[in-house]
């Protein structure tokens, strides 16, 4: 099997400009990345410590503002080294309910797809 790692933990947020001062100025983390998801809905916030490697928060607003007083973790995301290869072998397995139909790809390259889990929890498979 392919080398994997955590990737990323995302959160939905409704407001993204205060939740960035928070995580950057309260909490320690650095903004490490910001962009519009391609469906021009979603904003989208990185934050990390500074290592390259290292499983990084992402933010998200747009996705919904529905959400209990305490928000909510949207997905988490596994790192791949081949979406591709990872897209097909996940589409072969039998009682795996894929999210997305096919790769999605960011304007800054990054690839993902999502799958549900077995209590119906979002996973991303992810590659930067």
């Amino acid at each position: 099997m392919a080398n994997k790692r955590l990737d990323h933990v995302g959160i939905v947020v409704r407001d993204l400009e205060s939740t960035i001062r928070f995580y950057t100025e309260i909490v320690g983390l650095e903004l490490k990345g910001r962009l519009t998801h391609t469906n021009g809905v979603f904003q989208l916030a990185f934050l990390g410590f500074g290592g390259s490697n290292e499983t990084e928060i992402e933010l998200i607003q747009g996705y919904s503002y529905d959400l209990p007083a305490e928000g909510t973790v949207h997905h988490f995301a596994i790192h791949v080294d081949d979406i591709q290869k990872e897209f097909e072998r996940i589409q072969a397995l039998d009682g795996v309910e894929l999210i997305d139909q096919e790769i999605v790809t960011l304007p800054n390259g990054y690839q993902y797809f999502f799958i549900y889990g077995p209590e119906k929890e979002w996973i991303e498979f992810f590659q930067r």
